[in-house]
């Protein structure tokens, strides 16, 4: 059946729903459902909202009750198929007794695809549609399906003429307080902030969330090769807030330094240097598997951002321009300015949202490797 303008009103309203269980759901994907009687009038709409909690289809039947028989659902991911932490919702909606199923997005996870046919088999009327915004929302769960490493989000404020700090390192704040205020509440959304030692040597940050309402306590995953942190930083100090953990090169995983940052509460990763630097996307890999990161937020210096780009592992950019204008070819830039001879030779990233903050803009941008 084709996709009329009122089934992608109803997905757009579906995906809505779905957003507000950013941090609540995952590892799990976002996922909405609105649900409409025979004439299109909505009578139900849910989004999933914890994880290990009924599903948005579930949620959304719940509420509709007997007139869910002979209705019209829009959701934004096939329905799926498997008894997980709970059951199927292919099943739920056979047992409505629904008529027609506008699906936003197919599932990327082979345990738990299959609505389809199984929704078709039953003698439901199943259409599948080519809807954006539902299948960026299930990206980051289509990264860990398909590519086995968390979603990574790369954070930067720059001025008007993209350098994020003067040529003696201040930085504080080129942003505004609102846009701060984003930051803190994103870092309630994620599961870990990254970053590396020339940040904590430069801004001794605490990389936690902070005066906002948490959905989740992230864990401060720095990149310490030598073990410089030391128990005075303000990573150590806070760490009965947030969980820290420090990768270090595997040769002084077992040092009397190593041991000292253990007896404060931190955790420690040994792991071997590839001309003396980090193989990223192993690293990454190891922190989606051992510690169940899923989604992580970079906020670090030019080296190790640009270093992230070209492994390949970087997902999105969310970029704060603030109204200043530096005027300084030796302020600093985002990432490294290493040499590009050609266009061919750059990469390309998609703008999917643009919000003013205050007198800033903030810019959310996909790179075009993503699932």
């Amino acid at each position: 059946m084709t996709i009329t303008e009122l089934d992608h009103v109803k997905l757009d309203k579906a995906v809505r729903l779905a957003i507000r269980g950013h941090g609540l759901v995952e590892p799990n994907p976002m996922v909405g459902c609105v649900i409409s009687a025979p004439d299109g009038k909505i009578i139900a709409a849910a989004g999933h909202q914890r994880f290990g909690e009924a599903h948005a289809e579930a949620l959304a039947l719940k509420q509709a009750g007997s007139q869910a028989r002979g209705s019209s659902v829009h959701v934004t991911l096939e329905p799926c198929t498997h008894q997980g932490k709970t059951p199927p919702c292919a099943d739920a909606l056979i047992q409505a007794g629904v008529s027609r199923v506008v699906i936003g997005a197919l599932d990327p996870n082979p345990e738990a695809a299959g609505g389809v046919a199984r929704l078709e088999a039953a003698g439901i009327q199943v259409t599948v549609a080519d809807h954006l915004p539902s299948r960026e929302l299930i990206q980051p769960f289509a990264t860990w399906k398909l590519k086995n490493r968390p979603w990574v989000i790369l954070k930067w404020a720059q001025t008007l003429d993209g350098r994020i700090a003067t040529r003696t390192g201040d930085s504080k704040w080129i942003s505004s307080d609102v846009s701060r205020r984003l930051v803190h509440r994103e870092r309630g959304r994620v599961d870990a902030v990254l970053s590396g030692m020339g940040t904590v040597h430069a801004d001794n940050p605490q990389l936690t969330a902070r005066n906002v309402r948490k959905r989740r306590t992230a864990t401060r995953v720095i990149l310490d090769r030598d073990l410089e942190v030391s128990p005075d930083h303000l990573l150590v100090r806070t760490i009965n807030e947030a969980p820290l953990l420090l990768v270090c090169d595997e040769q002084v995983i077992d040092s009397p330094r190593a041991e000292l940052l253990r007896r404060h509460g931190a955790i420690l990763i040994g792991r071997s240097m590839v001309d003396s630097h980090f193989d990223l996307p192993s690293l990454l890999e190891h922190l989606l598997k051992e510690f169940n990161l899923h989604t992580i937020l970079v906020e670090a210096g030019a080296g190790l951002m640009s270093s992230l780009i070209t492994s390949r592992c970087v997902d999105e950019l969310a970029v704060f321009v603030a109204p200043r204008i530096m005027a300084d070819p030796k302020g600093l830039s985002p990432l490294s300015e290493d040499a590009v001879n050609t266009i061919q030779q750059t990469r390309s990233a998609q703008l999917t949202r643009m919000h003013r903050r205050a007198d800033d803009v903030l810019l959310r941008y996909r790179i075009q490797q993503s699932v």
